[in-house]
């Protein structure tokens, strides 16, 4: 009996190896299979701020907004660029899209402060509160403001994932990437670790044609703002 428990060990012991082994394998094809399907999506899309063809709208993606209300370095770096690109002519209206999921946390208004205290007009400017995620951004900027063609502003370890997002969904996307905070070698780090896990989820969310968490009706604030530029 004594024996016959041992055998069976052994033996459950090399199919959890095996299908361990193959699980590992499978994550790295998927996490390999994610990074090619961004950058292949997004090549030739992505341009410097310099260079980058006009389009109506920058669509600046949310990152971490602070408890006294100031963004993050890594969202400040990306909001420093819309600016410029409205400055110079490059967009006619700046859309941003970020998390208000909790009435103590809104990274569209916070994000609205920053640029109107640094000369941006606020007719020039339109706040999605239900930018929860890449995906989100994308599908809600076309789907509820209406948008065909924009400017994807966000750091540059994320923008093949925005661009090719945006494309999956509608929006006829160029980029814009901030490399300026690399100087935060930590956060730097983390997220472009995170990156590749992201790209995974990507293609899930694309592949399931999800709708976003919060859809909504029509807004007609981009339009506006567009128009009367």
């Amino acid at each position: 009996m004594k024996r016959f428990f041992q055998v069976g060990i052994r033996r459950w012991l090399r199919r959890a190896v095996v299908a361990g082994g193959i699980a590992v394998v499978l994550g790295l094809l998927a996490v390999a299979g994610g990074e090619i399907w961004v950058r292949a999506a997004a090549h030739g899309r992505v341009y410097s701020e310099a260079d980058v063809p006009d389009a109506p709208v920058a669509l600046v993606l949310g990152a971490e907004v602070y408890a006294d209300g100031s963004p993050s370095p890594f969202l400040a770096a990306r909001l420093d660029i819309a600016k410029r690109l409205l400055a110079a002519h490059k967009v006619k209206a700046i859309l941003l899209s970020g998390d208000n999921s909790r009435y103590s946390y809104d990274e569209p208004g916070d994000m609205e402060v920053y640029l109107i205290a640094r000369g941006v007009p606020a007719s020039r400017i339109v706040l999605d509160y239900a930018g929860f995620d890449t995906y989100d951004s994308c599908a809600r900027a076309h789907r509820i403001f209406g948008v065909n063609r924009a400017i994807v502003v966000t750091q540059s370890f994320h923008i093949d994932r925005a661009v090719t997002l945006c494309r999956a969904l509608g929006v006829d996307a160029t980029g814009v990437g901030d490399s300026s905070v690399k100087i935060y070698t930590g956060p730097w780090r983390r997220d472009v670790i995170r990156e590749r896990g992201a790209n995974v989820k990507a293609i899930l969310d694309v592949v399931s044609h999800r709708d976003p968490v919060f859809l909504g009706r029509h807004e007609t604030g981009v339009e506006s703002a567009v128009r009367d530029s």
